[in-house]
């Protein structure tokens, strides 16, 4: 074996010793935790963000349901529940946002499946007010006047069906600020809290 040879076993094996080093090192040597600080997070899609599969502290979507009138398969005239999107930081709490949506009437897409509403055009909500350990709604006069007590009767239905379901509190109906205790000229006799029972008198 020349000179040559022998320069180049020994530079080929000290070579080798280097690379064996390198990759004990990185097998033995502890690795960095990854904290949440070094992930890059502000590209960041908005909408993936409203996914709770991405996150499942996010808020899922939440529904309020509004009874109107419709017909079943029977053609017979039926209380439907509308499922209205529902956001408790931009709507307020759920009984303001329900019977605010009543007031206004079905949208036209719903009227377009069949739905309508007994509560005149006219009437108008003039306040809610939510107290400790009741909730009374205020509506103006329109909401009883014209239509008949068929109309009324249901209209009221569709009033109480509304609140009871969005409501813990007990609720109370007031006509332009007055308690409702007899409802429109026909003298419908109204008890309250608002409930199943209320219009059985």
């Amino acid at each position: 074996m020349n000179k040559k040879q022998r320069a180049f076993l020994v530079i080929f094996g000290v070579f080798i010793i280097a690379v064996i080093a390198v990759v004990l090192l990185n097998i033995l040597m502890p690795k960095p935790e990854i904290k949440p600080d070094d992930i890059e997070v502000s590209k960041r899609n908005v909408q993936e963000q409203e996914l709770p599969t991405q996150n499942p502290k996010l808020k899922t979507k939440e529904y309020v349901n509004i009874y109107f009138i419709g017909k079943n398969s029977n053609d017979e005239e039926v209380y439907k529940a509308v499922r209205r999107t529902y956001k408790s930081d931009v709507d307020g709490s759920r009984i303001k946002f329900a019977v605010y949506a009543l007031i206004g009437g079905p949208k036209p897409e719903e009227t377009q499946l069949g739905v309508y509403t007994e509560i005149p055009n006219s009437a108008q909500v003039i306040s809610i007010s939510e107290q400790s350990d009741r909730v009374i709604v205020n509506l103006n006069s329109s909401f009883v006047n014209g239509g008949g007590a068929d109309s009324l009767y249901k209209r009221l239905y569709q009033l109480i069906k509304t609140v009871k379901l969005n409501s813990q509190l007990p609720v109370y109906l007031y006509i332009d600020g007055h308690k409702a205790d007899v409802i429109g000229g026909e003298g419908i006799m109204l008890s309250q809290p608002l409930g199943d029972n209320s219009l059985e008198n």
